[in-house]
């Protein structure tokens, strides 16, 4: 990052080496190396997340993201034309309409039919493009019943981001690109903090007496997008669906009255959690949040947070960043370059203390 500040969003820049964005996840999980980074002291020390036993303290309480990735991703082709069609599953209608983004050659029309093909290139179902909404999103509808999360693990494809394989899934992707958490379907992406973790590390932090606490926030893929207004305040902020249940709620505040952390996993995590504690206590929430957290926003329920090194300019480094400090942040990132860490979704992590 410059610390030569052109304007606001000149703090949140910096260029990073094409090799060092993962293109695939390491065999273990856990073997992932973790940067933790020291707010009170300003210091940077280098780890691996299999050492989080040690790093965290007795008391504390992990927040983890329950959410699932879909397998959003739809590919086909226009019968009218042949020519490919690609799309994006982001929802249902109440009428059963589904809500997507999709691209093609030309210029799609209302009333076109597209022929969806399966993962080994056989057709499947077929979609009639309805209406086209001034954001880009479109109304399309399936041209068969069928329950939608069987349809989709049938011919979707997992949603990578284009930094990794230009979105081109493989076969291990359906398994490396969900969390061992993930239960509630829902997402567009994967909570990437979370990918980090193996059920033999939760054993060994629950043995040393680290809670592990479960929220639930889908992921949209306005998360991801650079920030295009030239100050913070100007960015309209995109919507996420999450929840956090009375039983985690009490939970939570318990640890915190025991004199322990909570210790936010990912920032789709700090996103319930500071949420639901708008008004400095945490309650029960479910709903859409649009929080966007930038200075000189007060944590009201997040002690420290763990995440994976962030794209420029997006509201995730921001987060990052307001948490962290912004000169210590931008200190961190110089060092994770300088170490040739490994940056974004399959990448290594950091843990702000």
């Amino acid at each position: 990052m410059n610390a030569a500040t052109v304007s606001e969003l000149d703090r949140y820049d910096y260029d990073l080496p094409k090799h060092l964005v993962a293109q695939a996840p390491l065999p273990s999980r856990s073997d992932a190396r973790l940067m933790v980074v020291n707010r009170k002291h300003g210091r940077i020390s280098h780890h691996h997340i299999r050492d989080l036993p040690d790093l965290l303290q007795s008391g504390d309480s992990l927040v983890v993201n329950d959410t699932r990735v879909l397998p959003a991703r739809l590919v086909g082709y226009r019968q009218s034309t042949q020519g490919r069609w690609e799309g994006l599953f982001l929802g249902v209608e109440s009428t059963g309409a589904w809500r997507i983004l999709c691209k093609a050659r030309g210029k799609l029309a209302p009333g076109e039919t597209i022929q969806l093909v399966d993962r080994l290139a056989r057709d499947d179902l077929q979609l009639r493009l309805v209406a086209k909404s001034d954001a880009g999103m479109w109304l399309v509808r399936p041209l068969a019943d069928g329950p939608i999360l069987e349809t989709l693990e049938r011919i979707g494809r997992v949603p990578l981001p284009k930094y990794i394989r230009k979105g081109e899934m493989i076969g291990a992707d359906r398994e490396r690109y969900q969390t061992v958490f993930a239960k509630e379907a829902g997402s567009a992406a994967a909570p990437t903090a979370g990918l980090h973790f193996t059920p033999e590390l939760i054993g060994r932090l629950k043995n040393a007496t680290i809670d592990v606490a479960k929220i639930t926030l889908h992921v949209g893929l306005g998360t991801f997008r650079p920030i295009r207004a030239t100050k913070l305040d100007s960015h309209q902020m995109h919507s996420e669906w999450g929840r956090i249940d009375g039983a985690t709620a009490e939970r939570l505040s318990a640890v915190r009255k025991a004199g322990g952390r909570i210790v936010a996993v990912g920032t789709t995590s700090v996103r319930v959690l500071e949420t639901a504690a708008a008004d400095g206590v945490l309650r029960p929430w479910a709903g859409l949040t649009e929080l966007f957290i930038r200075p000189p926003y007060r944590f009201k329920a997040v002690d420290c947070l763990m995440t994976n090194f962030h794209l420029p300019r997006t509201t995730l480094l921001v987060l990052a960043s307001t948490f962290g400090g912004d000169e210590l942040i931008r200190r961190a990132y110089q060092e994770a370059i300088a170490h040739e860490y490994r940056f974004y979704s399959y990448g290594d992590a950091m843990l702000i203390v």
